[in-house]
């Protein structure tokens, strides 16, 4: 079955797996929702599932599949192998992660491991994966911390931040480097894009 919210991408998943003999379609869904109920009537095999869609998310579907004891394998296809909820994905129960741009073996090849309950990561997603679980454990930044964090993203300088806060220059510089030293950075650009990858500031 598959879980897609766009019909080019379900058109185009469903033309290469009708083509290989060994699987059937047996239906899609066009969001989370959908993928769920459709799933639980359907009873397949393996669900090809995206991440990103409308009503319910792919993470989302995948715990829903696992709480109503759907048994079907759940391969997540995403467009981004940097997308940050392959984890997640992952400890909600899916056998796999591969890329949409993969080539139709790998993907022919990655539902038949899925079948069969293996693991399918894609390269670049193996190797993201490795490096988030072997990340050290992150101290996490205090809450002056992360209101430095906030005002350095918004521009401002060691001094300005230090009037915002009604702290000393010097404080603030202090403050700035325990930041740069949690997050592994060297700099306040790279700080800044940090804290918006592991959701310490809103986005803009």
């Amino acid at each position: 079955m598959i879980a897609d919210d766009h019909p080019v991408v379900r058109d185009g998943l469903r033309g290469i797996f009708e083509a290989d003999e060994e699987f059937e379609v047996v239906g899609d869904a066009a969001n989370g929702r959908e993928a769920v109920d459709r799933a639980a009537v359907l009873q397949p095999d393996v669900v090809l599932m995206d991440l990103r869609m409308p009503e319910m998310d792919g993470v989302t579907a995948i715990r829903r599949l696992a709480e109503r004891g759907i048994r079907a394998r759940v391969l997540v296809l995403t467009t981004f192998d940097t997308d940050t909820d392959v984890v997640p994905a992952i400890e909600a129960g899916a056998t796999g992660y591969l890329l949409k741009d993969s080539a139709p073996e790998e993907l022919l090849r990655g539902a038949r491991a899925a079948a069969r309950g293996e693991a399918v990561l894609s390269p670049s997603v193996a190797t993201r994966l490795i490096g988030q679980v072997r990340a050290p454990a992150q101290e996490p930044l205090s809450q002056r911390e992360l209101d430095v964090l906030g005002l350095i993203a918004r521009g401002a300088s060691n001094r300005e931040a230090a009037g915002r806060l009604f702290i000393s220059e010097a404080t603030v510089k202090t403050h700035v480097l325990h930041i740069f030293a949690k997050l592994g950075v060297n700099d306040r650009a790279a700080a800044v894009a940090a804290g918006f990858e592991r959701g310490l500031l809103p986005r803009p």
